[in-house]
């Protein structure tokens, strides 16, 4: 189980035909870690978000506690080390 606080989900920006945020949503659901989807393609103020936090526009973006990545595969590492925080202690 995650170490996220579901009352602060991780916020994921997505569209419905990026394959990273597939792969990304599926691996926050098998590790049990609460997210909500923003689908920029079904609201283009999730889209305008997006480019206020990273300068770009490119999904997906994660946000987790204060820290944005941009893209899931590239990040994986440094997003398990902090979904699974204090897990093993």
């Amino acid at each position: 189980m995650s170490q996220i606080d579901p009352k602060k989900p991780i916020k994921i920006y997505t569209i419905p035909t990026c394959s990273d945020c597939h792969f990304a949503k599926r691996y926050f659901n098998e590790h049990q870690v609460p997210y909500v989807d923003y689908n920029c393609e079904d609201n283009i103020e999730y889209a305008k978000e997006v480019l206020e936090l990273t300068g770009k526009q490119v999904v997906p973006t994660i946000v987790i506690h204060d820290k944005v990545f941009v893209g899931f595969a590239e990040n994986l590492n440094e997003i398990s080390k902090l979904v699974t925080e204090g897990k093993h202690d």
